[in-house]
């Protein structure tokens, strides 16, 4: 059992199902009641099916990531391995399947409900994505990143789609003649954007930790590819974009001439900006697999307040 929580990233699995939650309660919910549709605020029930539709889905390509990746993780945490030492690898292949199949099941039943053809693609396309990831796209250039980044993007944008969906069931077409999707997309797509950028270069910084067992398996990293100087070029104009854009739309949302007072930009400086700065600091200083991990540690954190960010959106809709 011990094994099993730890091939399915329990605290990752965690902090999806906080994030979905702060979506709705924080964000999606506080936007449907400043125009007025609090009526449409997608029931508990709901919001737990979706929550472990996601975090099923998650585990299984947790599992069938590690299933392909025995013999690097050899190399790069030999300590860690758990396929093939204490699980056989049919085994957490089947385990895969179970979770990834009950996961789309229970994310189907909530495309159904919500009649969004759209949720029911995400749904059923995102575990054969994962698959194809861990198979073989991690390993190529760009496009392993690319695809982890955009299903992390994707976890916010379920709200968005769920409420809409949910909304059209409840009102019917005059959904169309108001706000309502805008203003979700609007929310929850900055939400989307911050963790499209924060997990692409996470996922880099990892592939720089791990660059020893991705070179011997001929994976074409950006630190296999480019070499380590490069990565941590591509990880600075990354972050330096990151920040850009948390500014910009901090002081878009709030007046020019309060903004400088106001507790979300004190928020954003000592919650996002201020690690955002100690993480390049630290990356630049990096030189083993350890100094990486702490950098990615840092990158949690941020993840996590961008996380929390959402109370302060909550109070400005509010």
């Amino acid at each position: 059992m011990r094994d099993a929580f730890k091939l399915i990233r329990w605290p990752n699995l965690i902090f999806i199902g906080i994030l979905l939650w702060v979506m709705e309660q924080w964000v999606a919910t506080p936007v449907l009641n400043s125009i007025r549709f609090d009526q449409t605020i997608l029931p508990w029930w709901l919001l737990t099916l979706i929550i472990a539709a996601t975090i099923l889905i998650a585990a299984g390509g947790y599992v069938i990531n590690d299933y392909f990746d025995v013999k690097i993780d050899r190399i790069n945490r030999p300590d860690a391995v758990i396929i093939t030492r204490t699980w056989e690898k049919q085994r957490a292949f089947r385990f895969s399947l179970i979770l990834s199949i009950i996961g789309i099941v229970l994310g189907l039943a909530v495309a159904f409900i919500c009649r969004s053809w759209t949720l029911g693609i995400i749904f059923v396309m995102t575990p054969g994505v994962l698959w194809f990831y861990s198979s073989g796209y991690k390993r190529q250039f760009i496009i392993g990143n690319l695809i982890i980044a955009l299903v992390s993007a994707l976890t916010p944008l379920l709200i968005a789609f769920a409420n809409i969906g949910y909304a059209h069931v409840r009102w019917g077409e005059i959904i169309n003649q108001t706000p309502l999707s805008h203003e979700l997309f609007v929310w929850l797509g900055g939400f989307a954007v911050f963790a499209f950028l924060t997990t692409w270069i996470r996922e880099i910084i990892k592939d720089m930790q791990d660059v020893e067992g991705d070179a011997e398996m001929e994976c074409h990293t950006f630190p296999v590819v480019l070499g380590e100087r490069w990565a941590k070029i591509i990880v600075t104009t990354l972050t330096l974009i990151t920040m850009g854009l948390l500014v910009y739309c901090n002081y878009c949302a709030l007046p020019f001439d309060t903004a400088f007072r106001s507790p979300n930009t004190r928020f954003l400086y000592f919650g996002l900006l201020t690690p955002l700065v100690c993480m390049l600091v630290l990356l630049w200083s990096a030189k083993i697999p350890s100094d990486y991990k702490a950098v990615q540690m840092i990158m949690k954190f941020v993840m996590f307040m961008g996380t929390m960010f959402g109370f302060v959106i909550m109070r400005m809709i509010n």
